[in-house]
């Protein structure tokens, strides 16, 4: 029986308003792992850039990065085998009972990001671990991780499987993810598709959720 390992990130925010600097999408994406070597990969090249003396954060986060710094990690991103899958949620759209909480609209998200994506992925007998990074305080992350164990559960059948919620500083695989979703944000949100078209070919699932509704609430 095998296993594979699901790292969950998103983008955006919660802010149901219009202004300058609040993003019009939430993105939920996952990146599929049938191993954990790319991990062990970003971690050795972290070493080197040290080494280097490139200009680093305490870990890898694609949005604070240097320039310099992203372009190694993608090159490392292109080469690995993985895939990616994104839930594009314009916040616009969204009824009014649907962003009534910032629970309500994760749980909503991840309830159809991966009730669509798993078909691309889960065979028959096949384990799955998920990997969320950690949203919000403490204590609101209970309520976030609620909603993905109610999510799993009603999707994922009877095969076994395990979720854990961490800070993306924790394992360099929610950074792997963290990367990727943050290369489709920039394409979503800025049309500026430089860095997505470095890991085009990973991505089986796109998913824009209400592409086809054409009322906004605000």
């Amino acid at each position: 029986m095998g296993r594979l390992y699901l790292f969950a990130d998103e983008a955006g925010d919660f802010a149901f308003t219009r202004g300058d600097n609040v993003p019009r999408y939430f993105i939920l994406g996952t990146v599929v792992l049938e191993s954990c070597d790319i991990g062990t990969e970003l971690l050795a090249l972290r070493r080197d850039m040290a080494w280097r003396k490139m200009p680093l954060g305490d870990y890898f986060h694609a949005s604070t990065d240097k320039q310099s710094v992203r372009n190694e990690v993608f090159e490392l991103l292109k080469s690995a085998k993985f895939q990616i899958h994104a839930t594009i949620m314009e916040k616009s759209k969204a009824q009014p009972q649907v962003r009534e909480s910032r629970e309500r609209f994760y749980k909503y998200g991840w309830l159809y990001h991966f009730r669509h994506s798993q078909k691309h992925y889960l065979t028959a007998g096949e384990e799955l671990h998920i990997t969320a990074a950690s949203v919000g305080t403490k204590k609101g992350q209970g309520a976030f991780t609620d909603a993905v164990n109610d999510v799993v559960q009603q999707t994922i059948g009877r095969r076994q499987w395990a979720t854990s919620f961490w800070p993306s500083a924790s394992d360099p695989c929610l950074q792997v993810a963290d990367y990727c979703i943050w290369a489709i944000q920039r394409k979503w949100e800025r049309e500026d598709a430089r860095s997505y078209a470095l890991i085009r070919d990973k991505v089986v699932h796109e998913y824009d959720m209400w592409a086809h509704g054409g009322k906004h609430y605000y």
